[in-house]
């Protein structure tokens, strides 16, 4: 069986261990980025791709006559026709939960910074204003605990249940709050309802057409200007615009998000403006514990051997 690897270096930071999965294979190429012109020689000859985010379009593979088994690197399936795939019989299997701890403990940490000030206070001391405090400690910017504070949750799967389990450990308390057009009960808090109350409000949903957009101007207003927002889910679900004038005019008392609508920013961002107060922004990192990353490969390895076993897993086609 011959296999490829088509954007290996998004995954592997030459900390992980790819021995069982390259055992299932008789001839296994890794390649760190594959650009869309190199796709269908690469994919040509063999049974199995593997790719994180480079698009497996109908037209690759319909060209790929050997292909069988596509697995994606990731829970996402955007960059593979999955129409085409199943038409022609290629099954396609992603990976699912893998960094619900790691995206779990980012989103605290980010609650952390935000909470004791705590960018704020490592650059003060950088530029040496501990230096010339007239006490011995430093107070400028604003510290406030975590313990009897309101967490509102929006996507209350996984992730969202784990962030619960640990924000409540901090002793908050925390409330779920409805998608939109989704039904409301004495659990799920309909979102108009929900933001006047939170003191932190977090996103851990998928983007749709539902939630694109879902914290805009009007739900900004509607939050208390001493309450943060954070997203770890996805750039969309949060109007940038929005959030950039809410934090310059202190409608909210900060932010913190690890996604972009797009992703490298490589044209810029309205959120990467050095005049915007009280925002943390990481890189999408959220996920990439090496223990997350090393259960992908485990993932996969598992997806490969139930494929040749006819018992197939985690199937999204």
């Amino acid at each position: 069986m011959k296999g490829v690897f088509l954007d290996y270096a998004s995954l592997d930071k030459n900390d992980l261990d790819f021995k069982e999965l390259k055992s299932y294979f008789d001839a296994f190429d890794l390649y760190s980025s594959t650009a869309p012109e190199q796709v269908l020689a690469r994919i040509q000859d063999v049974e199995v791709v593997i790719s994180n985010k480079v698009v497996l379009n109908a037209e690759h593979i319909q060209q790929a006559k050997h292909l069988k088994l596509i697995l994606i690197s990731a829970t996402g399936t955007n960059n593979v026709d999955l129409v085409q795939a199943k038409q022609q019989g290629v099954v396609v299997c992603n990976c699912q939960g893998y960094g619900t701890s790691a995206v779990a403990q980012h989103t605290i940490a980010l609650m952390l910074a935000l909470a004791t000030s705590l960018c704020k206070y490592e650059q003060a001391v950088k530029q040496g204003e501990w230096n010339k405090s007239p006490i011995f400690c430093l107070l400028d910017f604003p510290i406030i605990e975590l313990a009897g504070k309101t967490l509102g949750i929006i996507g209350y799967g996984e992730l969202g249940k784990a962030v619960a389990k640990l924000a409540k450990a901090f002793d908050m308390k925390v409330l779920i709050g409805a998608l939109p057009n989704r039904p409301h009960d004495d659990e799920r808090v309909p979102l108009q309802e929900l933001l006047p109350q939170v003191d932190f409000l977090t996103l851990h949903c998928p983007l749709t057409t539902e939630t694109e957009n879902l914290i805009g101007e009007a739900q900004l207003l509607a939050m208390k200007n001493s309450a943060f927002l954070i997203n770890c889910a996805r750039g969309g679900i949060v109007n940038e615009s929005a959030l950039a004038n809410a934090l310059r005019q202190g409608l909210i008392a900060g932010a913190a998000t690890d996604v972009l609508t797009v992703e490298p920013p490589k044209q810029g961002n309205v959120l990467l403006a050095d005049d915007i107060p009280n925002l943390i922004i990481t890189p999408h990192s959220a996920w990439g514990s090496v223990d997350a990353r090393q259960r992908i490969v485990s993932q996969m390895t598992e997806n490969l051997k139930a494929f040749k076993q006819g018992n197939v897993i985690r199937q999204v086609n």
